[in-house]
């Protein structure tokens, strides 16, 4: 058989061919869908209301009354806002005066005021000494100083010699003396300020400073002891009711012993310098 024979294809496998390629060389064509129809109105139900022919029901509001409006002068907002600030300021809730510019003779004033007042609180008799916590409320430390180094410019005037080693010793024994006993009062657990307790004790020290003074006008040691001992007894009545209220009852003692001591041992040094 040559290459140029051909043979017939059957007319079904024809068929086939033709139906290839006309899908091959077909061009798609997109199929539209139609638009979906409107929904149909809906049918509205009538509702119907019935009409009350009854009469309203009372109301509870009372019914107006007119008002008269009177008018007012305006309030001028300073002088509103001054008259406030001095009402404030007398109650105690203001700002605290201003001391760095008031004049020296009124904080002198204003010291001895304090520590007259702290001195009749302390070692004469008054209803708040049975109660330790209003007595020396408003204490201060210039009192207790100036009654120290009163009692140690006495000594050392009453001594005939080392004057300066005897006021020395003096202030020394006293100022150390109230800050221990301080922290003996606090050791043993009580309930007062450091600064509280050295103004008390120093303020205890005005009976003896008054028995140094009259000790160094007289020399006499019969006149010497009977002073002392009143003025020493009078220094611990004084210290008492604070010392004992400021701790425990059963730590008493333990506090009121080494005040009682330290009086006593300044005693002894006013009779003991001639």
């Amino acid at each position: 058989m040559s290459d140029n024979d051909t043979i017939p294809l059957h007319p079904s496998s024809q068929s086939d061919i033709d139906e290839i390629e006309s899908l091959i060389y077909a061009t798609p064509s997109a199929t539209v869908l139609p638009a979906r129809p409107p929904s149909p109105p809906r049918a509205t139900i009538p509702i119907s209301v019935p009409v009350s022919t009854a009469p309203p029901p009372p109301s509870s509001v009372p019914p107006s009354i007119p008002i008269t409006i009177v008018p007012t002068a305006p309030v001028n907002s300073t002088t509103a806002a001054s008259s406030t600030r001095v009402t404030i300021g007398s109650d105690g809730f203001g700002s605290p005066p201003n001391t760095l510019t008031e004049p020296v003779w009124d904080t002198v004033k204003r010291d001895l005021s304090r520590i007259v007042s702290n001195l009749k609180l302390v070692v004469f008799p008054n209803p708040n000494r049975e109660d330790p916590g209003k007595a020396l409320r408003d204490w201060d430390l210039w009192g207790p100083f100036f009654f120290i180094v009163f009692l140690g410019l006495t000594l050392s005037w009453s001594a005939s010699v080392k004057k300066s080693e005897v006021f020395a010793v003096a202030f020394a024994v006293l100022a150390a003396g109230a800050v221990i006993l301080t922290l003996n009062v606090l050791l043993l657990g009580g309930h007062i300020i450091f600064f509280q307790s050295l103004s008390l004790l120093g303020y205890c020290l005005f009976p003896l400073d008054i028995g140094a003074l009259i000790c160094m006008l007289k020399d006499n040691v019969i006149l010497k002891i009977v002073v002392v001992g009143i003025t020493l007894a009078w220094s611990s009545w004084a210290a008492y009711p604070f010392m004992s209220a400021a701790v425990n009852p059963r730590r008493k003692a333990l506090a009121l012993y080494p005040v009682f001591l330290m009086y006593i041992s300044v005693g002894f040094l006013i009779i003991a310098i001639d």
